[in-house]
């Protein structure tokens, strides 16, 4: 007997992307829209949550019968509805949920909201299948965690963000360097042509918990270039990145490898927007590969184009949570301080 497909439309506008995806089987992207807002935000160097929330107003509806017409389905092939419902902002969150309901309302499809954190994590599914236990490294600009994957379901959060996150710190210091927002990419480009000639400081390295921080440096940063204007010397932009990529990438790197020694998972996973820094997999893959000659890690780095907000991630991790009957219903509501789901009793 054939399985049956399940097909989930799933909504992400937790920030400054609105998203709409068909999944098929929690692996495989049907369709995938994304309208971007980069270009309102640019000016003002970040994301204004109101004028956020005005864009994912504007968008929401159209994309949602693109990604439908993308994926050559109706109503009638859709299984589930999933919705980011945190974190992130407020009043962005609060549109996609109200579509996601209104859809479900109106269609009575089952309802599944999701952790946007999971969504990170389980983007890898959708290139490759996670072997159990996992660990992930999920680095984006609200949150650095490490996170240990017991089953698609069941996650515990073993070091977090004690302050500025990595990627919000590479926002702060491409502002002083005149990068418009978002600056990750640009950041990284020009820390592969400039070497670590500032020796910036590496926060918690020592420490025995996996924990991070990131506000030092960026202290640290932000007045070695405020120092050099009243000096009137010039520093090379170059070196400047690849000092401060190269702390934040030692401290990610050292507290992984240390993780994935101490728990030994089957799956290393890394996630999230910074998870498209090259100089962070180059550094990754790198030291994993010398582990790899004694034990065998599986590696799952989702494609670039997954690595940032998108609702094909949503999809993947609302199809496990389907699998496991954990659904919604229309009391749901955006949780701007949402926090990942430790679920210890499920497989006892």
């Amino acid at each position: 007997m054939t399985q049956k497909n399940i097909r989930i439309l799933a909504y992400e506008s937790s920030c400054d992307e609105t998203s709409t995806s068909i999944v098929k089987n929690g692996t495989e992207i049907e369709s995938l829209i994304i309208a971007t807002q980069i270009k309102s935000h640019q000016r003002f160097g970040g994301v204004v949550p109101e004028v956020a929330s005005r864009h994912h107003i504007e968008v929401i509806t159209q994309i949602t019968k693109e990604a439908l017409a993308q994926a050559n389905c109706t109503w009638k092939d859709i299984d589930a509805i999933a919705v980011t419902y945190g974190p992130g902002l407020v009043g962005a969150l609060l549109i996609g949920v109200s579509a996601a309901k209104a859809a479900s309302m109106a269609t009575n499809i089952p309802l599944i909201g999701v952790d946007h954190i999971m969504g990170h994590i389980m983007a890898a599914q959708l290139k490759d299948t996670i072997e159990y236990p996992a660990l992930a490294l999920q680095v984006s600009g609200g949150h650095t965690e490490l996170v240990l994957l017991k089953s698609p379901i069941d996650f515990e959060i073993i070091g977090d963000t004690r302050d500025d996150a990595a990627g919000e710190a590479y926002d702060k210091i491409g502002r002083v360097l005149g990068v418009n927002y978002p600056a990750g990419k640009t950041i990284d480009t020009w820390a592969h042509q400039g070497q670590d000639t500032f020796k910036f400081p590496r926060a918690m390295l020592e420490d025995y918990d996996y924990d991070f921080s990131f506000s030092g440096l960026k202290s640290a940063f932000i007045n070695t270039c405020h120092h050099a204007d009243q000096i009137n010397q010039k520093l090379d932009k170059y070196d400047l990145a690849a000092s401060f990529q190269a702390a934040v990438v030692d401290v990610l790197a050292y507290k992984t490898m240390r993780a994935i020694k101490e728990f030994k998972p089957k799956t290393f996973i890394l996630g999230g927007g910074v998870a498209a820094n090259l100089g962070l997999r180059e550094r990754l893959n790198r030291e994993i590969a010398v582990i790899n000659q004694d034990h065998h890690l599986k590696v799952i780095m989702p494609d670039l184009k997954l690595c940032g907000d998108n609702a094909a991630m949503i999809g993947a991790a609302a199809y496990n949570l389907y699998v496991a009957g954990q659904f919604s219903d229309l009391n749901l509501n955006a949780d701007p301080s949402l926090e990942l789901p430790y679920s210890d009793e499920l497989y006892k």
